[in-house]
Order: C-alpha cells, then sequence, then structure tokens
C-alpha cells in the first residue's frame, strides 16, 4: 500500500494524488479540513491491486470551491491507512 504526496503541493487550481495496492481492496480517499471534517471524497470504490491516480479541484461535496488553507487527505484500504498535508493557495 502507498499513498504518494499531492502534487503540485501548494496547488491552485487541482492536485494530484497518486496511490497504490497490492491486493484487490476497497479504498476511501476523503479531503479533511483542519478540524476533521470531511470536505470531499475522491473514492470510495473496490480497486484491483495497481497504481492509481485521483485529482482534488478545490470542491467541498456540495461543488462549492473552498477558501484556501492546508486539508488533510486520508487513504484507507484494509488495515492500512496513510494521512498526508496539502495546501491551497488562491
Amino acid at each position: 500500500y502507498s499513498l504518494g504526496e499531492a502534487y503540485p503541493n501548494p496547488f491552485n487550481p487541482e492536485t494530484t494524488i497518486e496511490f497504490s495496492l497490492p491486493v484487490d481492496e476497497h479504498v476511501r480517499i476523503g479531503v479533511y479540513n483542519t478540524a476533521g471534517q470531511l470536505i470531499a471524497s475522491l473514492a470510495d470504490e473496490s480497486l484491483s491491486a495497481g497504481a492509481y491516480k485521483t485529482t482534488w479541484d478545490a470542491r467541498d461535496q456540495s461543488g462549492e470551491l473552498v477558501s484556501s488553507g492546508v486539508y488533510f487527505y486520508r487513504m484507507q484500504a484494509g488495515d492500512f491507512m496513510a494521512t498526508h498535508s496539502m495546501t491551497l493557495l488562491k
């Protein structure tokens, strides 16, 4: 399992996140604000083993642009969990 650093970081208007799975697994990747609230869900699906990319366009669940600041993205797959930070600059 791996969760890469977001690039570019800092970003505007979008950033890319790479991740990989060694086995078929259900994957969840969410973006959270500094208060720990879920802002956007980037993945919530069963995937085959392999390497993947997802992007975040700085929009929340309702499609609204979020404000500049630090956000965290977390990947959960099986027993694996990793969290990294990214910064949105406008």
